[in-house]
């Protein structure tokens, strides 16, 4: 089999460089920089379907005579051939000029969904999950359809991958999703309504013999391939499989407040403490949890616990009323139940 490369003119060879760079210099950018592989690779899908509407451009002004990704998406009964081996992950950065619609959705379930799954999994991990359910992807549509030679392209196989690589990691993590409503929603749900969604329409196409234009089976290779083989990507990975804390932006989000509150807390060992500004000796029995909370009360959670412990031992030096503790948005305070002009610590 020849390639479609020996006869292009400056212009094609133009235009698939800068599809080569748009693909290519995301990925790269995000390795080097060691930011998200996830949202490299959705820009990367991105720009390269920006090229493929430009080349549609050219095309019309008749500055391009040749479709350019011809020796570059999936073709079945030439992927035999090992000239054409990388056909089975190049289409996968591919997509119809004439469907950006399709382009948008791939886009959403690669940032969506591959962002927190990169954030459980780790960038090596996830760009290994990632290749799998683009390759797993590709030959389940070559397995279905052998002796096609119609081209098939699209990155579907690697998202649907994602959502089998969650359901089988982290299925209760909750996510934001556009499903009728943009708000998170649980994985397990998400995956399922799309793999069962998917299912029926391939067993549907089957049974009406008629190709919808849809590489149904490419939808679910990836699913099934990323599915089976995360237990042992993400074996030994930086989060336990299955840990049920959220999901990764609950988890941030929390990191994120805990870091402003700890950055926003009082030094106490600079602030008298309560019974010395009322002009009182410390109890006895509130020197010792009194001094251990002054000296090692840099976390919010540490002073939590040392403030809790002087509330059950101590009561007000102005009122005797029981003391208890309040979480403000400058840490665990200190206060009489009465009322807090008796006593707030460390003061507001």
């Amino acid at each position: 089999m020849g390639f479609a490369m020996s006869v292009f003119a400056p212009a094609e060879w133009f235009v698939l460089g800068l599809w080569f760079v748009a693909v290519v210099a995301p990925i790269v950018y995000a390795a080097k920089t060691r930011t998200s592989v996830a949202m490299g690779i959705t820009v990367s899908v991105l720009l390269g379907a920006v090229v493929q509407v430009l080349w549609s451009m050219f095309a019309t002004y008749g500055w391009v005579e040749y479709w350019v990704w011809s020796d570059f998406v999936l073709v079945p009964v030439r992927t035999s051939d090992p000239a054409f081996f990388h056909t089975l992950a190049t289409a996968g950065f591919l997509h119809s000029q004439g469907d950006m619609m399709h382009v948008l959705g791939n886009v959403i379930i690669l940032a969506l969904v591959g962002v927190p799954l990169e954030q459980r999994l780790g960038s090596k991990r996830y760009a290994i999950v990632y290749v799998i359910g683009l390759l797993g992807g590709s030959l389940g549509w070559v397995a279905f359809n052998a002796d096609s030679g119609n081209p098939a392209l699209g990155a579907s196989g690697a998202a649907f991958g994602l959502l089998g690589a969650y359901l089988a990691g982290w299925p209760r993590d909750e996510i934001p999703f556009p499903l009728l409503l943009i708000r998170p929603w649980p994985v397990v749900f998400i995956a399922l309504l799309y793999f069962g969604l998917e299912l029926v329409r391939a067993l549907a196409t089957m049974d009406a013999g008629v190709s919808s234009g849809i590489a149904h089976m490419a939808h679910i290779g990836g699913f099934v391939a990323a599915y089976a083989v995360l237990p042992l990507v993400a074996r030994g990975g930086p989060v336990e499989l299955g840990v049920l804390d959220g999901g990764p932006s609950q988890g941030a989000a929390a990191s994120a407040k805990r870091r402003q509150v700890k950055a926003s807390m009082a030094d106490l060992s600079a602030i008298e403490d309560p019974w010395t500004a009322a002009g009182l000796e410390v109890p006895k029995h509130l020197r010792e949890p009194l001094k251990n909370l002054i000296q090692a009360s840099d976390e919010p959670e540490t002073r939590a616990a040392w403030m809790d412990h002087l509330a059950d031992a101590g009561t007000c030096p102005i009122c005797e009323a029981p003391l208890g503790i309040v979480e403000r948005s400058t840490g665990p305070h200190l206060q009489c139940s009465a009322t807090t002009e008796h006593l707030e610590w460390p003061p507001r």
